[in-house]
C-alpha cells in the first residue's frame, strides 16, 4: 500500500508519467474499453477517458480508490469509470478490455504479485487483439563500488559508541537488499542483462539466471546494482539506470557479505534467483569472484531468507510437524469471524465479543474497532 504522498510522487515523476501518457495516447481509441489495474488515485483512468475510452474499469484494493472516485466526479467522468475495490485476480468483467494499463512494480518489476496479476489479466481480461501497458521490462545488473551505501548496512553493527559486540546483526543485514541511487562512475563492470520480462507471453513469476561480469577497472566491489528499462509502447519507455534521470523507482542494491578488491579483468559470476512465496519474493544471489588466472578470490551465498531475524520459538511454530493451538488473540478472531454469518451486524458482534472477552477489551469501542478491521479484511 502506498501513502497519499507516495501517489503524489508517482504523479509528479514526469519521466514516468510522460511515457505512460504517450503509451495511452498510442493505444486508446474512441470507444475503447480500458482496465486500469492498481488505479490508486485514478490518474491513468482519467487519462484514458480524456483520450476517448467509452468505459474504464479502475481496480485497486487500497482506500485511495475513494479519492479516485472523487476525481472522476470532479472531472466529469463518473459515468465512464467503474471503480472496483479488490485485487484484479478476484474480479470478473462483463467485457474484455482493449487496453490494460498498470504499474504494480516496486523498485524492481519482480515485486509482490505484480507478475502473476499481469499474467492473469492477460489470460482472462484482455481482448484477443488487446494491448498491455507496459509491454516489457528489461532487468540489468552491474557490480558497484559504493562504500557509503555499504556502510549504512554494516557500520552500526561493527562500530558503536558503547563498546558492545553487535556483529551478529551484520550477517543478517547483508542478506537484504534496499533501494539506492548510484552514479555511473561507481560501476566497476559493464551492465549485463539479467532478465527480460515480456508481459505479452511471460508465464512464470520466478527468476533464475546467471550472469558473468568483467571488471573494467580496479576498485572495491561492495555489491550489485540492479535496475530496469521499461518498454510501455512502440518506441516509448524509460529507465532507472544510474546514467538515467532519477525516477520514483530508484535502483536496488544487493550487498556482498564483505567487500572484494577487484582488478581489471577479474570476473564476477552471479547466480540470481527470485521465487515468489506468498505475497513477496525470496531473493538469492550466489557470487564467485575469480582472477584472470582463474584463481577464486571470493565466494558467497546470500538470500533474503536469511535477512530476517527469527527466534527459535517462531521457527518451531513454522515447522511442518508443529501442532498449533490458538492463543487468546486467535480465539477472539475466530469468534468474530464465525459471527460474520451474513445476518449479524458489527454492532451486535462487538457487543458479543466484548461480553465474552471482557478482560481483553477496555471499552465497547475497542471491540468494534477489532471487529471492523476483520470485516474490512474478510467480508464481502
Amino acid at each position: 500500500m502506498y501513502s497519499l504522498s507516495g501517489y503524489g510522487r508517482m504523479i509528479a515523476d514526469r519521466v514516468r508519467m510522460d511515457a505512460y501518457v504517450q503509451a495511452l495516447r498510442q493505444t486508446v481509441r474512441p470507444g475503447s474499453v480500458v482496465l486500469d489495474i492498481g488505479t490508486g488515485t485514478g490518474i491513468f483512468a482519467l487519462l484514458a477517458c480524456r483520450l476517448g475510452a467509452s468505459h474504464v474499469y479502475a481496480v485497486d484494493r487500497d482506500d485511495a480508490i475513494a479519492l479516485a472516485r472523487e476525481a472522476a466526479s470532479a472531472n466529469g467522468y463518473a459515468n465512464r469509470i467503474e471503480f472496483i475495490q479488490d485485487v484484479s485476480t478476484r474480479i470478473t468483467l462483463p467485457e474484455k478490455a482493449d487496453v490494460i494499463v498498470s504499474d504494480l512494480r516496486g523498485v524492481l518489476p519482480l515485486f509482490q504479485r505484480h507478475v502473476p496479476s499481469i499474467i492473469d489479466a492477460r489470460e482472462r481480461l484482455l481482448a484477443p487483439a488487446g494491448v498491455l501497458i507496459p509491454r516489457c521490462d528489461v532487468v540489468w545488473a552491474a557490480v558497484v563500488e559504493a562504500p557509503e551505501l555499504y556502510g549504512e548496512y554494516t557500520t552500526p553493527w561493527m562500530i558503536n559508541d558503547y563498546d558492545f559486540d553487535m556483529r551478529a546483526a551484520r550477517a543478517i543485514v547483508t542478506n537484504t537488499w534496499r533501494k539506492c541511487r548510484v552514479k555511473p562512475d561507481q560501476l566497476l563492470t559493464e551492465p549485463q542483462c539479467l532478465a527480460k520480462l515480456d508481459y505479452r507471453d511471460i508465464k512464470s513469476s520466478d527468476l533464475k539466471e546467471q550472469i558473468k561480469l568483467t571488471a573494467e577497472r580496479s576498485g572495491a566491489a561492495h555489491g550489485l546494482c540492479v535496475w530496469f528499462d521499461a518498454i510501455v509502447g512502440d518506441g516509448i519507455g524509460f529507465s532507472n539506470a544510474p546514467s538515467a534521470p532519477e525516477l520514483i523507482y530508484g535502483s536496488a542494491f544487493f550487498p556482498l557479505p564483505d567487500p572484494v578488491v577487484l582488478v581489471t579483468g577479474d570476473t564476477v559470476s552471479v547466480a540470481v534467483q527470485a521465487h515468489l512465496v506468498g505475497e513477496d519474493y525470496i531473493w538469492s544471489w550466489d557470487t564467485c569472484v575469480t582472477s584472470e588466472s582463474k584463481e577464486v578470490k571470493a565466494e558467497f551465498k546470500q538470500s533474503t531468507f536469511f535477512g530476517v531475524p527469527l527466534s527459535a520459538a517462531n521457527l518451531r511454530k513454522q515447522a511442518a510437524k508443529y501442532i498449533p493451538a490458538l492463543d487468546q488473540e486467535g480465539q477472539i478472531d475466530r469468534f468474530i469471524l464465525t459471527s460474520m454469518d451474513g445476518r449479524t451486524s458489527l454492532n451486535d458482534i462487538a457487543n458479543a465479543v466484548s461480553a465474552r472477552y471482557s478482560s481483553h477489551f477496555t471499552t465497547w469501542q475497542d471491540a468494534l474497532t477489532r471487529v471492523g478491521e476483520l470485516s474490512k479484511r474478510y467480508s464481502q
